[in-house]
């Protein structure tokens, strides 16, 4: 008995061809709704890494943009206080005079010179700061989505 019911099995009339049909049709289905899925949050994860490059983009724009009048202002002090400096020692009487005006200028011009690279700085470091914002939510995101 157990060989006929393998015989049974394996004969053409336990062959279904609407079954096979059902099969493959809900396998397609199921295959076209993981694609369409996949593609949507691939479409999303595109938008959204356009969106930080943009971010990012007009943050370095900005920030560039702001270094570069800190920088304008620092070379219009200095070409200023050299001006003045110049019209100074115009005026020199002796040569003691003129070491002391010049000694004033130097120690002058170095701590201006301390004072401007700390402003820089400061400057450099919060527009990478600003920069970096956009990708770091980015990265933060993406990863929230992995813990889920």
């Amino acid at each position: 008995m157990a060989t006929k019911k393998i015989e049974d099995a394996f004969s053409l009339n336990a062959f279904d061809p609407a079954k096979v049909t059902d099969a493959f049709r809900d396998f397609a289905e199921k295959g076209a709704s993981q694609s369409k899925e996949a593609y949507a949050k691939m479409k999303t994860a595109a938008e959204d890494a356009t969106k930080t490059v943009e971010a990012t983009l007009e943050t370095a724009q900005s920030g560039s943009v702001e270094l570069g009048l800190k920088a304008i202002d620092a070379l219009r002090t200095n070409a200023e206080s050299s001006l003045s400096h110049m019209e100074a020692l115009l005026g020199v009487k002796s040569l003691s005079e003129l070491f002391e005006l010049q000694t004033a200028f130097i120690r002058k011009q170095a701590e201006l010179a301390m004072e401007q690279a700390k402003a820089m700085q400061e400057a450099t470091r919060k527009v990478a700061e600003d920069v970096v914002k956009p990708g770091k939510a980015a990265a933060e995101k993406a990863m929230s989505t992995f813990k889920k």
